[in-house]
């Protein structure tokens, strides 16, 4: 059947290629998971065992970075710094995680995921940034999502993602209400054609 405007973005989908990690995943419309309506997710993890990534443009109004310190009972006085928080995806979501800019590396627990990104999930990376220094840039996840072996392969075969590479101005930027609609241009797509029936078959 013919899939109408979404045919065109087919083939800018590979979900064999091993270079997911990295990238971000961009919901299509439709995709019948309202927790991922409109998510925009860096893939930090990919590989033949599954994969794992962070929502980055679904904010929690509700809690504060400053909260979270005092929750977590970490006292650095007044925080010099604060960054946003947001929810990563429906797993896990007591664990936090910290996406950030490359520049910064804990000693035993950073999950570089490449030149530009890292993925930290202690808490010496919230102290050092509530003290000022820590990454250039980060934004912090409560929650991950994840995906079993070959199961984000399927769902991009199903036409549930398009994947588009990471920029840190996209990722780190304040703006969460335009993320999806960002992602989405810096493929050449217009979010106006995707109908909610878009990627059904």
């Amino acid at each position: 059947m013919d899939r109408g405007p979404f045919a065109m973005f087919c083939c800018m989908i590979d979900a064999s290629d091993p270079q997911i990690e990295g990238k971000l995943l961009i919901a299509m419309p439709g995709m019948g998971d309202p927790r991922f309506e409109k998510a925009v997710i860096f893939v930090c993890a990919h590989s033949e065992d599954g994969a794992l990534g962070l929502i980055i443009n679904k904010p929690t109004p509700e809690l504060q970075f400053s909260s979270l310190l005092e929750q977590l009972g970490i006292d650095v006085g007044s925080p010099k710094r604060d960054i946003r928080v947001h929810f990563g995806g429906p797993v896990e979501h007591g664990r936090g995680f910290v996406l950030h800019s490359g520049d910064y590396m804990s000693d035993s627990s950073t999950l570089q995921v490449s030149d530009a990104f890292g993925m930290t999930a202690t808490l010496d990376i919230l102290e050092d940034i509530a003290r000022g220094s820590g990454p250039d840039s980060a934004l912090l996840a409560l929650g991950y999502s994840g995906w079993g072996p070959g199961q984000l392969e399927s769902e991009i075969l199903a036409n549930g993602w398009l994947t588009c590479d990471a920029k840190q101005d996209l990722v780190f930027g304040n703006d969460d209400g335009t993320k999806w609609t960002a992602a989405l241009k810096s493929m050449g797509v217009d979010a106006l054609l995707l109908s909610s029936e878009a990627g059904r078959a």
